[in-house]
């Protein structure tokens, strides 16, 4: 399990599972519950790079950022 502290967005850290280029499990720590649980089922069972072609660069309100795109910030990490 890999950790990426986030930045910018209401949840403070992502743990997530990536196993030959497959994401096994994402986990949000704070943020909007049913937003990132949503997210996380999602991208189960997801190629690497198909999430992040889909999440990065989404963006929350005004911010730059979003939990999405974190988790697309944080899977880039692994490539």
């Amino acid at each position: 399990m890999r950790t990426f502290k986030t930045s910018g967005v209401c949840s403070r850290q992502i743990d997530f599972e990536v196993k030959d280029g497959i994401i096994e499990e994402v986990r949000f720590v704070g943020g909007c519950s049913g937003n990132t649980q949503g997210v996380a089922a999602l991208v189960k069972g997801m190629k690497v790079e198909d999430a992040i072609a889909r999440l990065e660069g989404i963006r929350c309100g005004f911010r730059s950022t979003s939990c999405p795109d974190q988790l697309a910030q944080a899977l880039k990490s692994v490539q």
